[in-house]
């Protein structure tokens, strides 16, 4: 089994590249090998089968997209309340919407998993991952709000994030903005 980690993770890239170009049906083995600019059976090497080409994805698309420490480090500082809460989401979005076709490729791969029992259990870990990760950080950093909250914010998150992918509803509203009403209306009116 090949081990070249950097060859690996280049064809990952070209893999997620396609994935958010041509979506699902176009992530082949031999487009993997085109983008990445790969003799003809070089992702196959690397990934066996299409499962296996998808599990590469999902575990690529975690690396791009996970948080630096020193950033979590400067958010765990700020004082707990709600807008250190918002800055983590704004963090959140930042990371998302600041290299759009890695999140349409984690898009694309929800979609998959709707489809695709393998890709189903892939993508699931990963969610669960993520999901705790955001537990333990807001807890750590003492924010307001538990699990429930955390699973509001990641529905509303990936609506946002599908929104400003795609055709916005509306694109005159920033962010931020839509950032502060979210925290407002999963915490009440500041102050209140």
């Amino acid at each position: 089994m090949p081990t070249n980690l950097a060859r690996r993770a280049a064809l990952a890239d070209a893999g997620v590249a396609v994935l958010a170009r041509e979506g699902a049906r176009g992530l082949t083995h031999r487009a993997v090998d085109a983008e990445s600019g790969s003799p003809l059976g070089t992702a196959s090497n690397y990934f066996r089968d299409r499962s296996a080409l998808l599990a590469a994805l999902v575990q690529r698309i975690g690396e791009r997209l996970a948080p630096d420490p020193a950033v979590l480090a400067v958010l765990a500082e700020h004082p707990p309340g709600r807008e250190a809460y918002a800055e983590y989401l704004r963090y959140i979005l930042q990371r998302l919407l600041g290299d759009a076709p890695l999140a349409l490729a984690l898009f694309e791969l929800r979609l998959e998993s709707a489809r695709r029992p393998e890709a189903a259990a892939t993508i699931g870990q990963w969610q669960r991952e993520a999901f705790a990760a955001d537990i333990a950080f807001t807890a750590q950093a003492g924010l307001p709000g538990g699990a429930r909250e955390i699973a509001l914010f990641h529905y509303a998150i990936d609506g946002l994030v599908l929104d400003r992918l795609t055709t916005p509803i509306d694109p005159q509203t920033g962010t931020d903005e839509v950032v502060d009403a979210l925290v407002a209306a999963v915490f009440g009116p500041a102050g209140g």
